[in-house]
C-alpha cells in the first residue's frame, strides 16, 4: 500500500488531492484537519486544529504511526490559512502568531517528525509542501502569509539539503500550485482594495474563468509524485515545472 498523509484534506485543495490519491487502487490516505468530509474505505481522518499547538504536539504519535508494508509514504503540507488582510502596523500582533503557526511550525513539526518516525525504511519517503507564488514577490495586505510561505520555502531547502548529506534518499518539495478556485480565493476576492491593491485584479480571474480547478491540479500533482524525481529538479516548483 501506499501511503499519503494529507493535512487540511477537508476542502480546497487538499480534499482534492485526498480524493485524486485515493482514485489509485493501492493508496490509503490519512486526512488531518479538523472536520472529515470524505467518506471511503481506504481513508482515515485525524482531527486536528493545526493552529493549536499543544494539540499538534500530542497527536504527531497518531498522525505518524508506524505503516508496516508500505511500498512508499508521501506526506503533504497542504493545510494554510491567509490570515486577515491588511498592512502591517493595522494588525493585531496575534495575526501573526495564527498564520505562522498553521503555515509555517504546524508543517515543520510535521517534516521533522516524518523523518524521525520513518528515517530506518529504504522505501520511497516524499515531503510535498504546498507553497505560494506569494512566498517570492510583495504582496500588500498579505504580510503574514506571504513571509510564512517563504519561510517553508526555506525550510524545504534546507531540509533536502540535509537529507542529501545523510544519503537518505527523502526528497522534499516546496510547490506553488497556482491561483486555484478555493475558499481561500472567496476571502481574497472580497477585500477592501485599501488593504489589497490587487483585490480588481484577483476578481478578474474569477470572473474571466483564469482559476484553475483544484481536482485538476491535484490529479497533475499525485501523477507526479508517483514519478521517480527528476536528476535535475529544484526544491522549489511551481505547478508548469511539474515533469508530467
Amino acid at each position: 500500500m501506499h501511503y499519503y498523509i494529507i493535512t487540511g484534506a477537508s476542502r480546497g485543495l487538499g480534499k482534492a488531492l485526498a480524493e485524486a490519491a485515493l482514485e489509485l487502487p493501492d493508496a490509503s490516505v490519512l486526512g488531518v484537519s479538523r472536520h472529515a468530509t470524505i467518506t471511503h474505505e481506504r481513508y482515515t481522518h485525524q482531527p486536528l486544529d493545526l493552529s493549536d499547538m499543544l494539540a499538534v504536539q500530542n497527536n504527531l504519535h497518531k498522525v505518524f504511526s508506524a505503516r508496516p508494508g508500505a511500498k512508499s509514504i508521501t506526506l503533504i503540507n497542504n493545510a494554510a490559512v491567509l490570515g486577515e488582510i491588511g498592512y502591517l502596523g493595522e494588525h493585531q500582533n496575534e495575526h501573526f502568531e495564527f498564520v505562522f503557526d498553521v503555515n509555517t511550525v504546524a508543517p515543520a513539526m510535521f517534516i521533522n517528525t516524518f523523518l524521525s518516525a520513518y528515517s530506518g525504511l529504504s522505501i520511497p519517503r516524499t515531503i510535498l509542501n504546498i507553497s505560494s507564488g506569494a512566498a517570492q514577490r510583495a504582496v500588500d495586505g498579505w504580510g503574514a502569509y506571504s513571509a510564512s510561505k517563504a519561510a517553508l520555502d526555506a525550510l524545504s531547502k534546507t531540509a533536502q539539503k540535509e537529507q542529501d548529506l545523510r544519503g537518505t534518499g527523502v526528497r522534499i518539495r516546496s510547490l506553488s500550485p497556482g491561483i486555484l478556485d478555493t475558499p481561500m480565493q472567496e476571502h481574497i476576492r472580497s477585500a477592501d482594495e485599501h488593504r489589497f491593491s490587487e483585490a480588481a485584479k484577483f476578481a478578474g480571474f474569477h470572473t474571466s474563468g483564469q482559476l484553475a480547478e483544484p481536482d485538476e491540479v491535484a490529479s497533475k500533482i499525485i501523477d507526479w509524485l508517483q514519478r521517480p524525481a527528476a536528476e535535475v529538479e529544484p526544491v522549489v516548483l511551481r505547478i508548469t515545472e511539474l515533469q508530467v
